[in-house]
């Protein structure tokens, strides 16, 4: 074989690899059916015929979550084993602010939860053992009140870093507590 059909082949696979990633690339943005056909066999493509007798959307998750590629890999491995959650109620007020400030100086990835209701705050003392807000979850570790070095001593234990990585993240959209079922 010629360098020159060696080449040629190059070519080629470039030509198939580029068609590739833009029918994944498509098939990602869209996502994809699975459906049966009147005889029962299973089918996948990215439009249902039409004589199926069930269709199901997919859609392809491939790569990190959203946000997460903007995180340090140390951040996203503390936060995937111990994610933050704060808890904070209407009359927290600027302690509250306080331990927001706080962990979005430190560059701590945290959900926000607003507890509004008492079944809320029911379900939250079960869960917790805390009655006051803000209280911070690091995993499965529950920390009552504000209090800067502790909140520090826990996230340092659970490996996130030190320092802000290199830009503030946000909290997460606040999170309303589902009621405790099983009433």
């Amino acid at each position: 074989m010629s360098f020159e059909g060696a080449e040629n082949n190059m070519g080629r696979y470039l030509l198939w690899a580029g068609l590739f990633v833009l029918a994944i690339g498509n098939v990602q943005a869209e996502g994809w059916y699975r459906w049966l056909d009147s005889s029962g066999k299973v089918h996948y493509g990215d439009t249902p015929a039409a004589d199926a007798t069930t269709a199901e959307q997919r859609k392809i998750n491939v790569g990190p979550a959203k946000g997460d590629e903007d995180l340090p890999y140390e951040t996203r491995r503390a936060r995937e084993s111990f994610p933050v959650t704060m808890y904070v109620s209407d009359n927290c007020g600027i302690t509250c602010q306080q331990a927001r400030e706080f962990l979005n100086k430190r560059g701590i990835p945290f959900a926000e939860v607003s507890l509004r209701t008492k079944e809320e705050f029911d379900a939250f003392i079960q869960l917790s053992g805390s009655d006051s807000a803000p209280t911070l979850a690091v995993g499965k570790t529950w920390l009552k009140g504000f209090h800067a070095g502790e909140w520090n001593s826990e996230l340092n234990v659970a490996g996130y870093p030190k320092t802000l990585p290199y830009r503030p993240p946000s909290p997460a959209q606040p999170l309303t507590p589902k009621p405790a079922t099983g009433q």
